[in-house]
């Protein structure tokens, strides 16, 4: 049977074990030049060193308006690429995959002096209006995130995530909340990040997956649900997809009536569901920090690969711990051998 420590293989990818660290926006860079410090090293490298399969960096960003503020990651110039290698070089050492989050904020961009988006919509009453992107404008950002994924590769990455999810640029593009152009790019919602997806295709080896973060629902007031998800996720697969990484919401305020449960795994039958019906593996994220709940997950084939968030922010060693309390085989590192048990 399979556990949360049996090796994963996808294409050219090949895990040690089940566990992802997914994208989660540090905002510590110092200089606003969207380059990664040593913050980013450290707080990378030390979960490497504490046993993730797979880390992926935070949301990286396209244009230096496509930040969610300042303070975050961004691969649109060639000047960012060696700080990113140095952290993927540093974490290979230790038997970490990497991956990294590309991205564009589009609406949600707040330190921008005017955001962009599908559609001239603000995400609340607190926000920007954001300037409707021109026909041509949204083809040249296809085209960004094609030359932000070539940098990534040269950065040594093993595999590509797009941001697709949680109400930023893409998300806003195939949310019928969102999107009221009256262009190509409305007729067919999903035509963005399809472009997308085939501009990243263009710059990644022919064996390197690509990863696509969704939103299975939105949690809002007149959003879509499961079944238009569903669809959209068909679209983006056809287009390039090899893994869904299934999250939720992101596009609106919660409304007390549509709002997630707080439950333990309330994500999981979003990411069963996509993984069943679109013949397409999938990572599971969302209160998943408790060791026999993650192998759970992966024993019950619900998904194939479990994504620990806040977990791995308390602590970065939350692998290591997991092997430990499941009784699983793994590499530990030498210098910490004497702090975990024989087993």
């Amino acid at each position: 049977m399979k556990h949360l420590f049996t090796p994963y293989e996808l294409m050219g990818l090949s895990l040690k074990n089940r566990v992802v660290m997914p994208p989660m926006c540090q905002y510590s860079v110092t200089e606003k030049d969207g380059i990664a410090n040593d913050w980013h090293y450290t707080h990378y490298v030390s979960r490497a060193i504490g046993g993730a399969g797979l880390i992926i960096i935070e949301m990286t960003d396209v244009e230096p308006d496509g930040r969610i503020t300042d303070y975050d990651l961004g691969l649109w110039s060639d000047e960012q690429i060696p700080a990113l290698a140095r952290i993927v070089e540093a974490c290979h050492k230790y038997g970490a995959k990497v991956g990294i989050q590309i991205a564009h904020a589009g609406r949600k961009a707040e330190d921008a002096a005017v955001p962009v988006a599908p559609s001239a919509i603000p995400f609340d009453e607190n926000s920007k209006t954001p300037r409707e992107l021109t026909t041509e404008e949204v083809k040249k950002t296809v085209q960004k995130f094609g030359e932000a994924v070539r940098r990534a590769v040269l950065a040594g990455v093993d595999v590509i995530e797009i941001h697709g999810a949680h109400g930023y640029l893409i998300h806003q593009f195939h949310s019928p909340l969102t999107n009221k152009r009256t262009d190509e790019y409305g007729s067919d919602l999903t035509k963005f990040g399809k472009e997308v997806i085939q501009a990243a295709k263009k710059e990644m080896p022919a064996t390197m997956p690509l990863i696509m973060r969704i939103s299975a629902i939105e949690y809002v007031e007149n959003g879509y649900g499961l079944n238009e998800s569903m669809s959209i996720s068909n679209e983006y697969k056809e287009a390039g997809v090899d893994l869904f990484h299934i999250s939720a919401g992101g596009e609106g305020p919660i409304a007390a009536e549509g709002r997630p449960g707080t439950h333990v795994a309330y994500q999981v039958p979003l990411a069963r569901a996509v993984r069943e019906q679109l013949d397409v593996p999938v990572i599971a994220v969302g209160r998943l920090d408790e060791p026999s709940l993650a192998n759970a997950v992966i024993g019950n084939e619900e998904a194939d690969l479990v994504a620990v968030g806040r977990g791995m922010l308390r602590n970065p060693y939350w692998t290591l711990e997991a092997a430990t309390a499941l009784r699983k085989e793994i590499q530990l590192p030498k210098q910490y051998q004497f702090g975990f048990p024989n087993r």
